[in-house]
């Protein structure tokens, strides 16, 4: 699998450039203030972005039980939010972010928080020196497949993540996954200016691939639909964009700012209406339990 693994890290770094480098000030005018550029936790009508935000960052960091967490890894850990609160918060003694974003990166390092370490490193080429005690994963999972892929490669790229996943997670420990997914539109059927403009070379995961990757390898202990809640972030960010168009603009330009506006308006009405939707997921590796045999089956 090497050859494939490093045309894979290749062609999402080069995907996650082309996205996540517009600029750190370009997605401070219209992200909440801890940078979280992922689907947000809306319980209350009168929810602010940041209120939402705290919940989602929360959830995960429940989910991993963080507070008794001694190592954690992001993967897929943006401009740091889920690390700050890991070291600043719970005194998590060792935090590893994952990113393929120089930028990204740069920031988290620029923060210094104590005991958190970024790589600028793709999953398929990470090799931890220790086990974790969660691994959280919000927002890269979509980035995964590529559009040529047919169903069974990748289910098979899945179960390599979740695989690997496993053999970094300590007995007890559990991921915290997120993700957007396919819903009742069919994947011949999404929008190719998503596909060339926005998130190049990247292909969306079914509900059904996800499970199927991990059977054997992750229980499932629970799943939750988050798709509104998506459809109101998407809303939330380009009310914000609309309100700083003229700042946004000296940044990255006029075409730059009218592709987000457009993709923000497009992913609003695709979770609305239920073609896509925001899958939360725990798991939990098999094998780590009481009757666990260590092979992914039970007695």
């Amino acid at each position: 699998m090497a050859a494939i693994d490093a045309d894979r890290t290749e062609t999402a770094a080069a995907a996650i450039r082309h996205h996540y480098d517009a600029g750190n000030d370009f997605y401070r005018l219209w992200l909440d203030p801890s940078l979280t550029y992922s689907c947000a936790l809306r319980e209350n009508a009168d929810d602010t972005l940041e209120m939402a935000q705290e919940r989602k960052l929360r959830h995960h960091l429940d989910a991993i039980d963080a507070e008794n967490a001694t190592a954690v890894l992001d993967i897929g850990c943006g401009w740091g939010a889920i690390l700050e609160r890991l070291a600043v918060r719970h005194g998590v003694a060792r935090s590893v972010g994952l990113t393929l974003s120089e930028r990204q990166a740069e920031y988290v390092r620029s923060r210094a928080y104590p005991g958190v370490e970024v790589r600028v490193r793709d999953w398929l080429d990470y090799e931890p020196d220790t086990r974790f005690d969660g691994i959280v994963s919000i927002g890269a999972f979509e980035h995964f497949a590529r559009p040529d892929d047919s169903p069974t490669e990748k289910i098979g790229v899945y179960r390599e993540f979740f695989t690997r996943c496993r053999e970094w997670t300590r007995p007890g420990g559990v991921l915290s996954l997120q993700t957007i997914a396919y819903a009742n539109m069919e994947r011949d059927r999404a929008s190719l200016f998503m596909q060339r403009e926005i998130f190049p070379d990247a292909d969306l995961p079914t509900l059904a691939e996800i499970t199927a990757a991990a059977e054997g390898v992750f229980e499932v202990r629970s799943i939750t639909n988050g798709r509104l809640d998506y459809a109101w972030t998407c809303a939330e960010w380009a009310r914000r964009l609309r309100a700083h168009r003229g700042e946004a603009t000296e940044i990255v330009g006029a075409e730059t700012v009218a592709r987000y506006e457009r993709y923000l308006k497009l992913s609003a009405l695709g979770f609305r209406m239920g073609k896509i939707g925001l899958l939360r997921l725990v798991l939990a590796p098999y094998g780590t339990g009481f009757f666990g045999t260590g092979d992914g089956r039970t007695r």
